[in-house]
């Protein structure tokens, strides 16, 4: 599910700015973009947005500034300016002659020279990192919940529609012994063996075929799965990986009816409830 939140904070000299936006996935990711100087607080980063969201990818970023006012300052890695230095030494003793190093020698080494701040306590800054964080979480929980509205809205409208599939499927169910019994005995007819319907060799044969076709047990595990579907959308906990499954059991079902109901009327309804459930499935991908 998609969302986005904005948090700020300020305590002692830090001010602390945290966007955190949301795309779909059907795992938990969270990507933190923030100055590597407090990269160890990264871990309680991740754990407390994942303690407010279950699925999507989650990008957050977290701006931390003094709010004092400037205190950058040039930092310069003295063993790298060093080695650089012991190096064109070593390749004038290798040459004979003098090599010297002119400034832009150094400065093509990334890393020599880096703009930072003044020595930080990484735990200082995530009292100030933590608050604006959770603000901005929450801000996309709410975005969330209100998408989430609109999409349990739309699973419950097309739960009732394969609901209503079950229902006709049921009701043509019922009638298939006696249309078979029909379509036999009109084939005995064309094939000039005009059987009493009562003989037991038809009776037989419309029994087993009856047997066969049954897909009363189908059916009621249809209706439970709905009513699991519907308990899950209304209920409190995050319900995306168990409605999921329940797509996948929903489909055998279907499935299992088009294969044991030889019939074109009663496999064309599967096919339609089954385009409608991969409807669901894909909704459902985005559903915390």
């Amino acid at each position: 599910m998609t969302g986005f939140g904005r948090g700020s904070a300020q305590a002692g000299e830090w001010l602390a700015n945290v966007e955190a936006g949301s795309v779909n996935r059907k795992q938990a990711e969270v990507v933190v973009q923030m100055s590597r100087e407090f990269s160890s607080l990264e871990t309680e980063v991740r754990k407390t947005v994942l303690d407010r969201i279950s699925r999507g990818r989650v990008n957050v970023s977290i701006s931390l500034e003094r709010a004092g006012g400037d205190s950058a300052v040039l930092k310069v890695d003295a063993s790298l300016a060093k080695a650089l230095h012991d190096a064109f030494r070593e390749i004038s003793i290798l040459t004979g002659e003098d090599v010297l190093p002119a400034a832009s020698d150094y400065l093509r080494h990334p890393g020599l020279i880096a703009t930072g701040s003044t020595e930080s306590d990484p735990q200082d800054a995530w009292r100030v990192i933590e608050p604006a964080l959770r603000d901005a979480v929450e801000a996309l929980v709410t975005m969330r919940s209100s998408e989430g509205a609109h999409l349990k809205a739309d699973l419950e409208a097309r739960i009732g529609t394969l609901a209503a599939f079950a229902a006709r499927i049921s009701t043509d169910a019922a009638d298939r012994p006696a249309r078979q019994r029909e379509l036999l005995l009109k084939r005995l007819r064309d094939a000039s063996l005009d059987l009493d319907p009562a003989d037991e060799r038809v009776v037989k044969e419309i029994a087993l075929f009856a047997d066969r076709c049954d897909v009363s047990e189908e059916l009621t595990r249809l209706d439970s799965h709905f009513a699991k579907f519907r308990e899950y959308l209304d209920g409190e906990e995050a319900p995306g990986r168990p409605l999921d499954f329940l797509c996948q059991e929903l489909f055998r079902e279907f499935n299992t009816i088009g294969s044991k109901a030889n019939d074109a009327g009663i496999a064309q309804t599967v096919v339609e409830a089954k385009t409608e459930l991969e409807k669901i499935r894909e909704q459902v991908q985005n559903v915390e």
